[in-house]
């Protein structure tokens, strides 16, 4: 029911006393600590979902000689399907000098793997750009070697 007397009208002791125009903070909080609860368990379905289930990691990497690199990765993924993995060597400009798509077979969920990845130069950075079940995996950058200059056929060879 309204009043007949407006909130502004009243003097700030009898505001106070009365409780006119205070806020109910518990209810903001309670509704703050539901929306950031609501917030985290939705981040954390959908990083779950969108998460690959192929995960591959760097382990090392060395210069073998001015044309080749050794590359050792591992990739933790589910045993069923063949995976296929994008290594990458760049020189010191970072273009690129060594770009292999690796195959490795279906079997174990774990795999390590040593590469000997052909350069045209010596290796500055070694990456390993991501993996996949198709050949070549979704979402990986495709080579950038310089205009002009052919990619060196892998793998490295004796």
């Amino acid at each position: 029911m309204p009043s007949a007397v407006r909130e502004q009208d009243l003097p700030p002791h009898l505001r106070a006393r009365y409780g006119v125009g205070r806020r109910p903070w518990g209810a903001y909080l309670a509704a703050a600590i539901v929306i950031v609860g609501f917030a985290a368990a939705l981040g954390f379905v959908i990083y779950n979902v969108l998460a690959p289930n192929i995960q591959p990691k760097l382990l090392a990497w060395r210069v073998v000689g001015p044309d080749h690199v050794a590359v050792t990765f591992e990739v933790r993924r589910s045993g069923s399907t063949a995976t296929y993995c994008v290594i990458r060597a760049q020189d010191e400009s970072r273009a690129d000098v060594g770009y292999a798509v690796v195959a490795l077979p279906a079997g174990t969920t774990y795999v390590q793997q040593t590469y000997d990845l052909r350069t045209l130069a010596p290796a500055y950075v070694v990456d390993v750009l991501g993996c996949g079940t198709t050949d070549p995996p979704e979402r990986v950058p495709p080579p950038q070697f310089p205009p002009a200059v052919v990619p060196p056929a892998q793998p490295w060879t004796p």
